[in-house]
């Protein structure tokens, strides 16, 4: 399934996000590791301070596996489905694993990418609260 990801990162927690992109150190020893670079490259920052990101999960439940990498950054402020669960066909049963290939959720993701602003620009930026609070530099 994929899911639309609203979150804000956590006070004082911008450098040490930056720093687990840049090093690729972000999820490390989760299943969808890469997955998780791959969201925040795609991610984007809207005014109300939160980032969005499509994000695809095949738990039981939303992110269940991925949640605590992510909840070490981020206050999650919303996780929905992205896509109609009923045409979705790895939920349906019609094909297993299909949402990694799948362009259920493209126009979404233009959506995103021409909305808000590049998270992972702002936060390179060092701009102070953009995200939650002040940069802290290293």
């Amino acid at each position: 399934m994929r899911y639309l990801v609203r979150a804000r990162v956590k006070p004082e927690r911008e450098a040490d996000l930056l720093e687990a992109i840049e090093r690729e150190t972000l999820g490390q020893g989760s299943v969808a590791e890469g997955e998780d670079l791959r969201n925040m490259r795609d991610s984007r920052l809207y005014p109300d301070q939160t980032c969005r990101w499509v994000e695809v999960c095949y738990c039981p439940s939303p992110l269940q596996e991925e949640r605590p990498y992510w909840e070490e950054y981020f206050d999650l402020t919303r996780v929905q489905d992205a896509h109609d669960r009923r045409k979705c066909r790895d939920e349906n049963g019609s094909e297993s694993w299909a949402c990694g290939d799948c362009d259920c959720t493209a126009r979404l993701e233009e959506k995103l990418k021409n909305t808000g602003t590049s998270f992972l620009d702002v936060l390179r930026s060092g701009v102070p609260s953009v995200c939650s609070g002040k940069l802290r530099q290293k």
